[in-house]
């Protein structure tokens, strides 16, 4: 049984911060939204790769991690009631002859919507995998792209392969606390932090960790678990280490996904938009954050917040474009404090 699409104000493709963000700019101008993901839960990359990596360029918070800025904004936009539909992908976009967008999901949820924020980070994006025959049987189980719950490799013989920023924290973090930590890079040259380089060096040098120069390139398995893993040095000589988890961070390949059949323009598999609207060459269409680029773009955070704004208010515009729109302050509107149900400030 079809059931006819759920018909909407705007809808954001991403959960992550910046598209949290735009549900609060949004809601500000008392624009209802829906928002998709196709991550399981809210957050993007801050949940996905770092949910406990600390964060410092969020501005007035000296220091969060990635899950909790996601709770802070999750808790920020309540008020606004936001609908959202995680783990599905949209799939589909196109305008309508009413000048709407109809937008469906991989899970055959569909959307009429009057505006679209694309808020989808670096896109559809997938971790670098290990290429070994077989090893995917073990994902989620002994090997893991990312680190949700550290805990779980406390005491643990810890194999890390990587050279960034990523591979390096982790190796920091579990170095007191894992049985072993071995470190595997394909060679003496690091793209991570020059702390976190020299302190590496400095545990290694102390023996409380181990670092391989080299490439895992099999594995053995006893009773359907990984057991050890052969690593092949640049000389091609090879060293059985015993493991009980990997840890794989050869970073991320970006793919727009379906994004790039929807007929916007793209540069190097970004969206382009104008830095007045942050409006894509489609009208009533906008990209915010990671995904979009332009003249003078940094990919910061605190830069996607700046352009959520701008996009909400642009497409207050788009929707009501005989109404003009007011700049209101949230420390002094009643309006404001109407919408997101809290009480004026008194004086005395």
């Amino acid at each position: 049984m079809l059931h006819s699409p759920t018909q909407t104000d705007a809808v954001i493709i991403g959960a992550g911060p910046v598209g949290l963000f735009q549900v609060f700019e949004l809601g500000l101008l008392e624009i209802k939204v829906h928002v998709i993901d196709s991550l399981p839960e809210a957050g993007g990359q801050c949940i996905e790769l770092y949910p406990d990596k600390p964060i410092y360029d969020i501005p007035a918070i000296p220091v969060c991690t990635g899950r909790e800025l996601t709770n802070n904004l999750l808790k920020q936009i309540e008020p606004f009631g936001a609908q959202f539909h995680l783990g599905q992908e949209v799939t589909q976009l196109e305008k309508q002859a009413d000048g709407r967008f109809l937008i469906g999901t991989s899970k055959g949820n569909q959307f009429l919507s009057k505006t679209v924020f694309i808020a989808g980070g670096v896109g559809a994006f997938q971790p670098r995998t290990l290429k070994l025959d077989g090893i995917e049987a073990f994902e989620g189980k002994q090997v893991f792209y990312s680190v949700k719950h550290p805990d779980q490799f406390n005491g643990k013989k810890i194999v890390i392969c990587g050279g960034g920023d990523a591979a390096l924290d982790w190796a920091l973090h579990f170095a007191d606390k894992a049985a072993s930590v071995t470190l595997i890079h394909r060679r003496d040259d690091f793209k991570a932090a020059p702390a976190s380089i020299a302190k590496m060096r400095e545990l290694c040098k102390n023996k409380q960790m181990q670092l391989l120069i080299g490439q895992v390139t099999s594995y053995e398995v006893e009773n359907d678990q990984i057991t050890k893993i052969v690593v092949t040095d640049i000389d091609g000589q090879d060293q059985k280490i015993a493991v009980d988890d990997l840890l794989i961070f050869f970073g991320l390949s970006p793919k727009l996904g379906p994004i790039a059949d929807w007929g916007l323009d793209i540069d190097r598999k970004q969206v382009t938009v104008d830095t007045e609207k942050f409006q894509t060459s489609i009208p009533g269409i906008y990209a915010v954050g990671d995904i979009n680029v332009y003249p003078g773009k940094k990919k910061l955070i605190l830069s996607g917040f700046h352009e959520a704004a701008l996009a909400a208010f642009a497409a207050a515009a788009y929707l009501n474009p005989e109404k003009p729109i007011q700049l209101q302050y949230t420390t002094t509107s009643t309006k404001l404090h109407k919408v997101l149900g809290v009480s004026p400030p008194t004086f005395e």
